[in-house]
């Protein structure tokens, strides 16, 4: 890409300080952007039985990362929490200005997911932060947008998300984002706002083993698990200049993989 024309655009990335979500703030970072990275800074105990499969992120890891970024901030919130978008989009406005692009990385992944664990308390975890909490900030976002911003959403999916056995509720959430994407690209498009997801397929960020790899390996047509720079790279095509008529699509990056 010749020219991104992100130079200067304020970027919220939820979910930020790691893995996927640190990729894409430092891919904007590296157009010129300036990135607000969203984190959250703890998190209540699992219930008997459970584990968190996504990581919490220290305060002061947060401030080190977005200090490596350059010109960047770190913000806090539970994106679980009603209230979250609007304090959020508050918070980054107060210190970097409108926001210009969000990204919705940010995502809830617990063990068991399967059906037969399924309660409704786990459902409602899932579906606060995988799918409410992206349609509330991107509410916010378009609540907030000024005259002649034309700013936009890119949404983080799984490509899984139409069948993804043993993990019923990730799975699902997941889908109900692709249908928020679509939906909100039609119901944004006459205010210039356009909405978009990147699908990705399985992605080494030091969760597979050796073994694990080798599998992957294996199903991927294109011989090789994911690198969180893979998707980056398509977040940050997604929201340039060069996709300025594209929105309402699902991307899929995954060498292949669930096509």
């Amino acid at each position: 890409m010749i020219d991104t024309a992100l130079e200067g655009r304020i970027v919220l990335v939820t979910g930020a300080a790691s893995g996927i979500g640190a990729a894409i703030a430092r891919a904007f970072a590296a157009q010129g952007a300036r990135v607000a990275a969203h984190y959250l800074d703890g998190q209540e105990e699992p219930p008997p039985g459970v584990s968190w499969e996504h990581h919490t992120t220290p305060a002061e890891q947060a401030e080190r990362f977005a200090a490596e970024l350059g010109g960047a901030v770190a913000v806090a919130a539970d994106l679980a929490s009603p209230g979250a978008a609007a304090t959020l989009f508050g918070e980054v406005e107060r210190r970097l200005g409108p926001v210009d692009v969000l990204v919705n990385n940010a995502a809830h992944c617990e063990s068991p997911d399967t059906v037969d664990s399924l309660s409704a308390e786990a459902l409602e975890r899932a579906y606060r932060v995988n799918a409410i909490a992206p349609a509330l900030l991107t509410a916010e976002l378009a609540r907030r947008s000024g005259p002649g911003q034309a700013p936009c959403v890119v949404n983080i999916s799984t490509d899984a998300a139409r069948a993804f056995p043993g993990q019923i509720g990730y799975g699902t959430s997941k889908a109900a984002l692709e249908a928020l994407t679509r939906a909100s690209a039609l119901d944004l498009a006459a205010a210039g706002i356009r909405v978009n997801a990147v699908a990705p397929g399985p992605v080494q960020t030091g969760w597979m083993g050796e073994e694990l790899l080798e599998q992957v390996r294996a199903i991927v047509p294109l011989g090789r698990a994911g690198e969180p720079d893979d998707i980056a790279d398509a977040v940050v095509f997604l929201a340039s200049r060069q996709a300025r008529w594209i929105t309402g699509q699902v991307l899929q990056v995954a060498g292949g993989h669930a096509l």
